[in-house]
């Protein structure tokens, strides 16, 4: 596995290797450890332990409270392939509620049926076609507002 400066590579806990898929997932996401002022790393966050972040490690993935614009959305019938399980119906493409960019690297993706503890809350309905309504995310009150997850 990989912890660099920029990014940590982790054991995804909210899905498993699809043994059907076309494409091979290896199991871990790359989540950025600290973003650049006016840059946005993704919806996913890793929180370190006590001791420092290293291969072979735990820390706690989640979701802080966001406010994001939905931009865009797909429905996939069947189901897309995405190398894990299970696989999405639907898919919220979402960007930073106060940019104005909807280009891909400013945007980050939510399965609406992700085994990830998600609460999406409408807080301002779109006023015209070509904008996005804000939506807050914030961790399930359900479930943890993280997991941990190896590094």
């Amino acid at each position: 596995m990989r912890v660099t400066r920029d990014e940590i590579s982790v054991e995804w806990p909210w899905g498993r290797i699809d043994p059907r898929s076309a494409l091979r997932w290896n199991g871990r996401r790359a989540i950025p450890r600290a973003t650049p002022p006016g840059t946005w790393g993704g919806l996913f966050q890793v929180a370190p332990g006590d001791e420092p972040l290293l291969a072979g490690g735990v820390c706690r993935v989640g979701i802080p409270e966001t406010l994001v614009r939905v931009v865009d959305t797909g429905h996939y019938d069947p189901p897309l392939d995405v190398g894990w399980l299970p696989r999405p119906h639907t898919l919220l493409i979402v960007a930073p509620a106060e940019g104005t960019r909807t280009d891909e690297d400013e945007a980050d993706t939510i399965e609406v049926e992700s085994a990830a503890p998600l609460v999406i809350e409408l807080v301002q309905q779109a006023r015209h076609t070509q904008g996005a309504a804000p939506s807050s995310l914030s961790p399930s009150s359900s479930g943890p507002s993280g997991r941990s997850a190896e590094v």
